[in-house]
């Protein structure tokens, strides 16, 4: 019998509804000022986001994957990266992360994961690294730093740019330092569903590098420099000032959603006790950690996923097939053979863990698992 109780995997409106009144009063407050774009919400939202990272550099931009792509052309038009280079990326990562690389004509090298991180090792990094290979894109998956100094340190004396994908990992750090401010550049992403999410698309990218900076604003704005001069090809990628209200908004209290978190996945690794499920490892502490997602391996994961349906427990798969196997890439990828992501793909299954959920819901879902 199908359980009368229902715990969704996420649950915006009860997130959203945290940040009320302020959240709905900022929107309005930008429908009446009638500047809807390039306007003082997201200059602000650029300032406070870059004392959050600890970047010189904010550029606000429409999404997480123009980010990246932005990026990358950005590199391209400063001569540091050519069409046909080669970029080392994590094959155990959503597909957005490739679609950034090869829109800009450059060619992704999938990288097979380790466990239990879900991401690329120093060893795997250097065993697929060749001639053409100019830059690493470092993915800061399911809120965890990817970053090592071992891996800065070899990628420095490759001479590869070190690009940081931290659309999941918004808080995150390494010492003292967050995630968006370890690499050359980085990617952010404010989908609704992210530990900082707006009110619809939205991304930004950070940076140290004036000249990167410089490049990346002109080109989400046409490849405009000035008014009615166009340096570059470039796009319109820009974020509206309803989504930067909201960021600014949101942005205040986003460390303590990411400790929130973190007290809920501890309750997940303390407490849930099956023969048969992996659970992130031990070296998945929280200042490394934003927990953007709490994922489990399972060789039964339909069984369970079937199973908490039943008892009302919404899961979510993140992702059930990996980029390498998917049509898009059939022949630019079709000689990849990457065993531990291909078992992670077939195998992951993510439990809600948001700070929206409550320690009963939580607890019992523990209980359905332990239980299963």
């Amino acid at each position: 019998m199908k359980s009368s109780t229902y715990i969704p995997f996420l649950d915006l409106k009860a997130i959203n509804q945290r940040y009320e009144p302020q959240l709905s009063r900022s929107a309005l407050e930008v429908v009446q000022e009638g500047q809807y774009l390039e306007g003082a919400q997201t200059r602000q939202f650029e300032q406070e986001f870059g004392a959050f990272v600890g970047t010189q550099h904010v550029l606000a931009v429409s999404n997480g994957t123009n980010a990246l792509e932005l990026i990358l052309r950005g590199y391209r038009e400063l001569g540091l990266l050519q069409p046909t280079d080669e970029i080392l990326v994590p094959a155990n990562t959503f597909i957005a992360t490739l679609l950034a690389i090869v829109n800009q004509g450059m060619v992704p090298v999938p990288v097979d994961a380790e466990l239990p991180t879900f991401l690329p090792d120093l060893r795997s990094l250097q065993r697929s690294v060749g001639g053409k290979t100019k830059a690493l894109v470092l993915v800061h998956l399911y809120g965890r730093t990817a970053y090592s100094e071992a891996i800065a340190d070899w990628a420095k004396s490759r001479g590869l740019l070190l690009i940081e994908d931290n659309a999941q990992a918004a808080g995150s750090r390494w010492g003292n330092k967050k995630t968006g401010n370890l690499g050359h550049a980085a990617a952010h992403s404010f989908y609704p569903t992210k530990n900082l999410g707006a009110l619809g698309d939205a991304g930004a990218v950070t940076t140290n590098d004036p000249e990167l900076a410089g490049c990346v604003r002109a080109l989400a704005h046409y490849g405009s420099t000035e008014k009615h001069r166009y340096a570059y090809t470039g796009f319109n990628f820009r974020m509206d000032e309803i989504q930067a209200a909201a960021l600014r908004v949101k942005l205040p209290h986003l460390d303590r959603d990411n400790q929130n978190r973190a007290v809920l996945a501890a309750r997940y690794l303390e407490q849930i006790r099956h023969p048969d499920l992996l659970l992130p490892g031990p070296e998945y502490r929280p200042f490394h950690h934003t927990w953007h997602l709490f994922t489990v391996l399972t060789k039964k994961r339909d069984s369970l996923r079937a199973f908490l349906a039943e008892q009302g427990i919404e899961t979510a798969l993140h992702y059930p097939r990996p980029p390498h196997r998917q049509p898009a890439f059939a022949s630019l990828l079709q000689g990849y053979r990457l065993p531990v992501t291909e078992k992670i793909h077939q195998q992951t299954l993510s439990l809600p863990l948001h700070p929206a959920l409550s320690a009963e819901q939580q607890e019992y879902i523990i209980d359905r698992i332990n239980r299963w």
